[in-house]
């Protein structure tokens, strides 16, 4: 009898579901793939779980001992930094002119107005409602009854339960958490994953000896090329930073239409990435193109080099002057704190059109909650010394910054379900530019704001109404929108899923999905 009921049993266990297929139908006794209409935020359906950054059964100091194992492997060292952010333009011309340049450009007119910026892009689809994540149709079938593990609602509790110092409920909470999320899963899960991870971290607590995740997934070896196919990934779906670059590009172009030298100093240049299509269009310019000096301000790198990136990023800047017959100069600035660089580090000169751009990287700088003398308004302060013709702010629109931790959470909860959310409805769930994405980028933002507190939490984003102010109070002037090519860059976005949304207030560019504004981009000058 005991051999029967064994035999019966594991042929019964065939047909139980595993731990994370979640959506049931409970009538017809078969998971259901096919979400309702309307389904709650998070609602998680059947994946394939992975392990994730660091699993629940491994701490995160062997996370850190195992990533850093790969490195040591590979480099020699893990207390070295290795040279890998080589110039590697002269080994992958194509792939870099594809995603940098516009892809036949013969004239000004031309620029970023035209029906496709890459050979590669493609039109999205506006009707998604058929299509899975991995891009393939499927027919919607009926579903009367489902029972559905909402993920948001236990992140919320879980965040409550350590707001109050309630460890043992904000474990089994996250013990729930960890067996329904994967970093390879739907958007929910995804999100779920890196919101749990940065949890489990503030649980931990820095105090005993957790490792900055943050800085670990930041220091993780990356090539160029791994960025640069994130990049175009990230372009290909969605109209964020592309539409952001060009708004860039175009009022710096109309700011220096007659100089003979255009100075731009860039707050965050990181790769150089967004001046690869100016250089291009200053090369076809009436008259000849102008000089081109610009000076890159980035962090510098951990380890014996602090400038290589940054002065990779000036190597390949100049091969595209040179191949664009464009004069070029380069002035590269490694420095861990921006308010403290000195006016004579830039290098001004008087004959020069000067242009200041920065593209979501003051949300990395403190704010009054953390010292006294605000970095941000000291950047500010310096550029308005500076007196550059024109002043382009392009800023991610946040308002996870609060100093309390569960009103921060909630809020970055909703911010970052809205990305997760864009990507799940635009790319494939293996797409590996998403997963670079995610794990690199949002992903550990997202553990950032959840797991640190005072200078360790460098994500600090302002929505566009309070940079508004704060920039108004610094002495500048907002510059209005030029409608024309306000309208030329709508025409751009119908290339994308119906749900991006362009709009403009108070001489902001705004983007959105699905009505959350996520980037907003506008100019100043000194008043």
């Amino acid at each position: 009898m005991d051999l029967m009921f064994k035999r019966g049993l594991e042929e019964a266990s065939k047909f139980i579901p595993r731990a994370n297929q979640l959506v049931i139908d409970l009538e017809s006794n078969s998971f259901a793939n096919e979400p309702k209409e309307e389904t709650p935020l998070f609602a998680v359906k059947e994946e394939k779980v992975e392990k994730p950054i660091f699993s629940p059964d491994e701490g995160p100091m062997d996370w850190e001992k195992n990533n850093q194992g790969d490195s040591d492997s590979e480099q020699g060292s893990s207390n070295k930094k290795p040279a890998i952010y080589g110039d590697e333009r002269d080994e992958m011309p194509e792939l870099f002119d594809k995603v940098l340049l516009w892809p036949g450009l013969k004239s000004t007119t031309e620029w970023c107005y035209g029906t496709r910026m890459r050979q590669d892009s493609t039109p999205q689809s506006n009707d998604q409602s058929n299509v899975s994540a991995g891009g393939k149709a499927r027919a919607i079938k009926p579903v009367r009854k489902k029972e559905i593990i909402d993920l948001g609602s236990l992140l919320i509790l879980c965040a409550q339960a350590v707001s109050r110092n309630d460890f043992r409920t904000a474990n089994e909470l996250l013990e729930q958490i960890r067996q329904h999320s994967s970093p390879t899963g739907n958007g929910s899960q995804r999100l779920a994953h890196y919101f749990a991870t940065g949890l489990e971290a503030r649980l931990v607590g820095s105090s005993a000896g957790l490792p900055n995740l943050y800085m670990n997934l930041a220091s993780k070896r990356t090539t160029v090329a791994d960025k640069l196919n994130a990049y175009k990934t990230h372009h290909s779906c969605c109209p964020f930073e592309k539409l952001s670059i060009f708004f860039a590009a175009k009022m710096i172009f109309h700011a220096a239409e007659k100089s003979k030298t255009l100075h731009i100093i860039d707050f965050g240049i990181l790769y150089g990435f967004q001046w690869p299509i100016l250089i291009q269009h200053l090369s076809m310019r009436e008259g000849g193109p102008p000089k081109v000096r610009i000076t890159g301000i980035e962090l510098p790198e951990r380890g014996f080099r602090p400038m290589e990136r940054i002065e990779d990023s000036g190597r390949r800047l100049a091969s595209y002057c040179e191949r664009f017959h464009v004069p070029f100069d380069y002035n590269p600035i490694a420095a861990q704190n921006w308010e403290s660089i000195q006016i004579e580090d830039l290098k001004i000169r008087t004959d020069e059109v000067l242009a200041v751009n920065c593209m979501g990287r003051f949300k990395n700088l403190l704010d009054e909650t953390v010292e006294l003398d605000c970095p941000r308004n000291a950047v500010l302060d310096l550029i308005r010394k500076i007196k550059p013709n024109i002043f382009v702010h392009s800023i991610i629109n946040g308002s996870y910054n609060a100093p309390f931790f569960f009103t921060r959470f909630r809020d970055a909860l909703f911010h970052f379900s809205s990305m997760f959310d864009m990507f799940d409805s635009t790319l494939p769930r293996e797409d590996e530019g998403r997963m670079i994405l995610e794990n690199e980028m949002y992903g550990r933002e997202a553990i950032n704001v959840v797991a640190y507190e005072g200078v360790e939490r460098v994500e600090r984003p302002e929505t566009y109404k309070q940079w508004q102010v704060r920039n108004t109070r610094a002495g500048f002037k907002q510059l209005p929108l030029d409608q024309e090519t306000m309208e030329k860059l709508r025409g751009k976005l119908k290339s994308y899923n119906k749900d991006f949304v362009l709009d403009e207030d108070n001489n902001w560019m705004l983007q959105g999905w699905k009505g959350r504004i996520i980037y907003a981009s506008s100019c100043w000058v000194p008043a």
